[in-house]
């Protein structure tokens, strides 16, 4: 969904712990097997996870492309949000809200865009794959919770 300017939100709802949560964003190894859209994998270059520290990896598209990434670390507030700036090709902004309810978890997740036109071109794709990627995340929830 589309909020304010240049900015997208998601939300997801998981049958567990938000500490879980939490670690599934900052654990290099779990991080791996759900960031990104359906059909993607990932490979690992560089994952600092602290402040200032930084992210390089490539995505592998279901279509045989290889998508290079590069990422910088902003914030970290165990258990409650992880703030990541994407600075190549498309720069934004993530940020990742996790909100405790009764043992359950409410993930928020916010991409707010630098530019306007980069925005737009990314708006029709982020909005699916967004989603997709808070599914593949619930998997690796629902596999760790068991």
């Amino acid at each position: 969904m589309t909020i304010g300017e240049n900015e997208l939100m998601a939300t997801r709802e998981y049958d567990v712990p938000r500490e879980l949560v939490f670690r599934a964003w900052t654990t290099p190894d779990l991080l791996a097997q759900w960031w990104g859209p359906q059909g993607f994998t990932n490979t690992f270059h560089e994952c600092d996870m602290r402040p200032g520290g930084t992210w390089k990896f490539t995505m592998h598209g279901p279509d045989c492309v290889d998508y290079p990434n590069h990422n910088v670390f902003v914030e970290f507030v165990p258990p409650e949000r992880v703030v990541i700036d994407h600075l190549n090709v498309h720069e934004f902004r993530v940020t990742a809200t996790f909100e405790d309810f009764e043992g359950r978890t409410r993930v928020t997740f916010r991409q707010l865009f630098k530019k306007k036109e980069e925005f737009e071109q990314a708006k029709p794709i982020c909005i699916e794959a967004n989603e997709q990627q808070l599914d593949r995340l619930g998997k690796v929830l629902a596999e760790l919770a068991y």
